[in-house]
């Protein structure tokens, strides 16, 4: 086992063609990668969801030359959970740039998937040549104003999903813009402090690597409405590859892509697709399991591999 050290911080350059299943027990989550027999385990009071990010559907590249087939690995994977997730969150980058069709391919797959519902936020890929225009047609209904960005209890928990990629293609970094934290204020505003909170978006929270525009400039404004809660768990994307950080009572976890990895920050001149043969990115599939106890102790979290 791997304790997060003294910076609340912890690395795994693991990647899989998978997503993450959450438990949450009163207010506690747990987690771990999805793996051929995996299951959520069934506590009284407790659920689970998971979480897809970066399916990237249109891509081709060394790495991985279909993944559409590892999306639909993933989703074999969630359908062979036992017992069924409650929903499934999916936190960007369902698109390639827009790939044409691609949409339609992401949609096509994900029907099948036995859940009661699945909750989506953009990444910048999905927003790259229309400004949002697409996704927003897809999935904007019932989100606030149709921005894209929502929230919605389950079972005791507050989720909210939130849309920091808008701007991406200009500024080279996540932005949530003053409306949408104008909106976040008040969403939670009546919440009671032991309300466990779920933050999903897709460019991460937190500063992971600001040079890379790994980072959301307006993030800490936004924090700033949540800190007074007991349990934050703060779910992103994009950076395809599983890091972690602890702030008080706020956890902060980025999810593997289900289509190719990215270098570890600052390994590589620049972020992108990692240029390495197919077999090899398979053979770093992985496990991750994450306890989380909120405002008692740091995520435990160990990594093995598939393989």
């Amino acid at each position: 086992m791997d304790r997060i050290d003294r910076r609340g911080f912890m690395e795994c350059m693991a990647w899989a063609g998978t997503g993450l299943v959450w438990v949450a027990t009163g207010g506690v989550l747990s987690s771990r990668v999805i793996a051929p027999a995996a299951a959520a385990e069934a506590k009284p009071g407790s659920f689970s969801f998971v979480q897809i990010s970066d399916t990237h559907i249109g891509f081709k590249g060394q790495a991985n030359g279909d993944s559409t087939a590892t999306l639909q690995q993933a989703v074999d994977r969630i359908n062979a959970l036992q017992p069924a997730p409650a929903f499934v969150l999916h936190t960007g980058d369902q698109t390639h740039g827009q790939k044409a069709g691609a949409f339609d391919t992401v949609a096509e797959i994900l029907k099948s998937v036995k859940t009661e519902r699945i909750f989506y936020v953009p990444g910048e890929h999905d927003v790259f040549l229309d400004g949002g225009k697409e996704y927003l047609g897809r999935y904007g209904a019932g989100t606030v104003n149709g921005r894209g960005w929502q929230s919605f209890d389950y079972q005791g928990t507050h989720f909210v999903g939130l849309v920091n990629v808008l701007k991406y293609k200009g500024e080279g970094m996540g932005a949530l813009g003053e409306e949408q934290i104008e909106w976040l204020a008040k969403d939670v505003g009546a919440l009671g402090s032991s309300t466990p909170i779920v933050v999903f978006s897709h460019v991460p929270l937190w500063a992971v690597y600001p040079q890379w525009g790994w980072t959301t400039e307006d993030a800490e404004r936004a924090l700033g409405h949540l800190r007074r809660f007991g349990s934050v768990t703060v779910l992103n994307g994009h950076i395809h590859q599983v890091l972690q950080k602890v702030e008080g009572t706020v956890t902060f976890h980025t999810a593997m892509s289900t289509a190719f990895p990215q270098p570890a920050p600052g390994s590589a001149p620049a972020p992108g697709p990692m240029k390495i043969p197919e077999a090899e990115a398979r053979r770093m599939i992985g496990v991750t399991d994450v306890r989380y106890v909120p405002g008692q102790h740091p995520l435990a979290v160990v990594d093995s591999t598939l393989g």
